[in-house]
């Protein structure tokens, strides 16, 4: 089942911009969609096109790129006859999916794109990671889009639920609560978003029906897969990475969220861990948010690496992390879905707060500090769970699981620091309100900061 995602508008706007002068390349995680969604652009937006996937291909392809990329008439007919078909010219695309198993198929496109008789799309997992490029010249005609999840829009999309959205941009817009009804709807859906995340095959199973069991070991398998790609590129380190990825859930269920090196191994320091961090983050399959050190809009200046959350790339993977191995796969789904679940919520929430702010292309940032509260003498420790800037100003925004309404550390932050906050949000269950100088959000507005 192919779904209509918001990266192909992007793709038609490299098409026109670039107008063959550049290829592109879609980096995501595995099974996000970038290959169906660059083979349904090539069908849509071109005469015809020729698929080279790297994961299959003959070692007759891989040595035609190696012998004879200097010489492109004898590099073209050579293709063309290995796979047995013909393209117009200046009238089609050539894909090179899963590039990053083939480098030299993507150090080519340099020579490629200078010669114009074609256009270029590149998909690849883990394209960023050094070792993938340490021997190749990265081609500066590449440009690069980072393909995510399906995010709730998507979702509703594809459950061909095509009126909520319009509703929660338009309440968003005008700071008016959607009302009652309408607000329980979307926040059930919403949850329904959570538990089976924005992966397609989970959601393809989920839109067909299938049972959340059935939804679960489609996850499950992907989780899987991911582990098994750590591991490969990891093996130097001996697996840490794996390790790391497998740890996240243990990871947000720490009370303050903090990845803690010693639940890895309590002889473990950062230093040791920093690459298979990178890994994972690079990957796509986490979301790193990192702290800094004083609240700026030059909000990178401050950055603290050393002190960081990993949330899982997608929530429902999250969510099939959380139960492995448990039996009851439909009861805690729909513990979750009916707000059942408890004290595990926060983590759950929190993550899907990071994943839909890192799919609008935001890098992550918390900020830790600490206050004396009036009438007291007790420093005590305070957290901004995400910092933004919007509009050149500092966003500070706190994540809640409840329709709890306590904001201490929002008021001691603007104690603390005499900046000007265009914006303060605190997301949360309930429908939108302003209140003390607070704007409450539901949680599926996220997306719309």
């Amino acid at each position: 089942m192919n779904f209509k995602r918001k990266i192909y508008d992007k793709l038609l706007e490299w098409k026109k911009r670039s107008d063959g002068k550049s290829a592109i390349l879609i980096e995501g995680a595995r099974r996000v969609g970038k290959s169906t969604i660059a083979e349904e652009f090539a069908k849509n937006e071109y005469e015809d096109y020729l698929l080279l996937d790297f994961s299959l291909e003959t070692t007759d392809v891989h040595r035609n790129f190696e012998e004879n990329i200097d010489n492109l008439d004898t590099f073209f007919r050579n293709l063309f006859a290995i796979k047995r078909k013909d393209l117009p010219k200046k009238h089609s695309v050539i894909i090179f999916d899963e590039v990053q198993l083939f480098p030299k198929a993507r150090q080519a496109i340099k020579h490629l794109v200078a010669d114009g008789r074609y256009d270029y799309i590149e998909t690849g997992s883990l394209i960023s990671i050094k070792k993938n490029v340490k021997d190749i010249l990265i081609p500066s005609e590449e440009e690069k889009l980072k393909m995510y999840p399906m995010d709730f829009e998507e979702f509703l999309w594809a459950t061909s639920n095509v009126t909520a959205m319009s509703a929660i941009s338009e309440a968003f817009e005008h700071r008016m609560p959607l009302g009652d009804i309408a607000h329980r709807a979307i926040m059930k859906t919403f949850r329904e978003y959570m538990a089976v995340g924005g992966m397609p095959q989970a959601v393809s199973a989920y839109a067909n029906g299938d049972s959340y069991s059935s939804i679960d070991r489609v996850k499950q398998d992907i989780l899987t897969l991911y582990e098994d790609d750590l591991k490969k590129y990891d093996n130097e380190e001996k697996e840490k990475a794996s390790l790391i990825f497998k740890t996240i859930p243990r990871q947000l269920s720490n009370h303050d969220m903090h990845f803690t090196f010693s639940e890895l191994n309590k002889n473990a320091r950062y230093i040791n861990y920093v690459d298979s961090v990178e890994l994972v983050a690079e990957s796509m399959i986490g979301n790193l948010c990192t702290n800094v050190t004083m609240p700026d809009v030059l909000i990178e200046l401050y950055a603290d690496r050393s002190n960081f959350k990993l949330y899982m790339g997608d929530t429902g993977l999250l969510v099939s992390q959380m139960i492995r191995e448990k039996s009851e796969t439909d009861d805690i789904y729909r513990a979750l879905i009916y707000d059942k679940l408890g004290s595990n919520l926060g983590m759950v929430f929190e993550n899907v707060v990071a994943q839909m702010l890192r799919a609008t292309g935001r890098d992550l940032y918390f900020h830790e500090y600490k206050y004396t509260p009036e009438k007291t003498d007790t420093e005590k420790k305070y957290e901004i769970d995400f910092l933004i800037v919007k509009n050149k100003n500092l966003c500070p925004i706190e994540v809640k699981s409840s329709g709890y309404l306590s904001h201490k550390s929002f008021d001691y932050f603007i104690k603390k620091y005499p900046i000007k906050v265009q914006d303060r949000y605190i997301i949360y269950t309930k429908d939108l309100k302003h209140s003390d100088g607070i704007t409450y959000i539901p949680i599926y507005m996220t997306g719309m900061l």
